[in-house]
């Protein structure tokens, strides 16, 4: 396949570059140009927000382009743009979307793909508007699939999954020293993470599979934990105990009103993507966690 990634110099943005490169496909990114593309591909500098750059920076790619995977949409503009430019070309879409669009307190346990409604002006909110463009859209105007991740973790990223410290830089630093790490409600919020190469071989099965087309799918890890031991699993990865500080929720919420969306169970049904032939996310996050440690250290 011709595939083409939005982004691509990103965390997730440059697993999908580096993954559809090892699968053997020809693969462009665009980007703004400020930070370099994985090995493989071909940069195309543009910035997405300019619809007339793009257009021209897509025209330079001179072949047909049989995929587009869009990992930089953020609001129901980057979706319309995305109808617009890629509609005419018959091109497959996957939008990144997330699993905010679901309401913090109305989920489901497991939450299926139903009940996506939290259309406030956040970062969720808006991630269901862009969805709700492509459901308006059709499938005949762009052959559009979306998936929803959770918290995505792995080379590229920095570690933690939970409020207060979420990703934090020094996260290793503060375990090794021995620090309590504080954790919103003790870290007791269950969450299903997923391996950033997962997700990314998930994105292109998506792209690659008919049977998704016009289909919103979760996409989580095989392991369904509480974020603690989430932390458990990195400091045993550096040989250390874990010692915690747990939160208030109440009144941490009361502070912090727009972080509602990480507190709460996170946790998610995979049977409509299983039913569309797509093989879901199967490295356990002890593996991925270890793995993700030892790129940080190394590094």
């Amino acid at each position: 396949m011709n595939v083409l990634v939005l982004g691509g110099s990103g965390f997730l943005s440059g697993a999908v570059v580096r993954r559809a490169v090892a699968a053997g496909h020809r693969v462009w990114a665009v980007t703004r140009g400020r930070r370099p593309i994985p090995a493989g591909a071909v940069a195309l500098v543009a910035d997405r927000h300019d619809a007339g750059a793009l257009a021209e920076a897509v025209a330079r790619i001179g072949a047909p382009v049989d995929l587009v995977v869009d990992c930089i949409a953020y609001t129901p503009a980057d979706a319309e743009q995305d109808v617009d430019v890629f509609g005419p070309m018959r091109a497959r879409l996957v939008l990144v979307s997330t699993d905010f669009v679901y309401d913090p307190a109305r989920r489901r346990f497991p939450q299926t793909e139903d009940d996506a409604d939290y259309l406030v002006d956040s970062y969720g909110g808006l991630k269901r508007q862009a969805e709700e463009v492509l459901l308006g859209a059709g499938v005949d105007a762009l052959r559009w699939s979306v998936v929803r991740p959770g918290h995505i973790y792995g080379l590229g990223s920095l570690l933690g999954c939970l409020p207060p410290g979420g990703r934090d830089a020094d996260l290793i630093g503060k375990v090794e020293s021995g620090n309590r790490i504080p954790l919103v409600g003790g870290g007791r919020f269950l969450q299903q993470p997923v391996y950033v190469d997962d997700l990314a071989r998930v994105i292109i099965d998506v792209g690659s599979t008919d049977a998704t087309v016009g289909g919103i799918y979760n996409v989580a890890g095989p392991d369904t934990v509480e974020s603690v031991e989430y932390y458990r699993i990195v400091a045993a990865a550096i040989g250390k105990r874990l010692l915690v500080d747990e939160v208030p929720v109440a009144s941490y919420l009361a502070d912090n009103p727009d972080r509602a969306s990480f507190l709460c169970h996170r946790f998610y049904s995979l049977e409509k993507l299983v039913a569309a032939g797509v093989k879901p996310p199967d490295t356990p996050l002890a593996t991925g966690l270890r793995l993700h440690v030892e790129s940080l250290r190394s590094s």
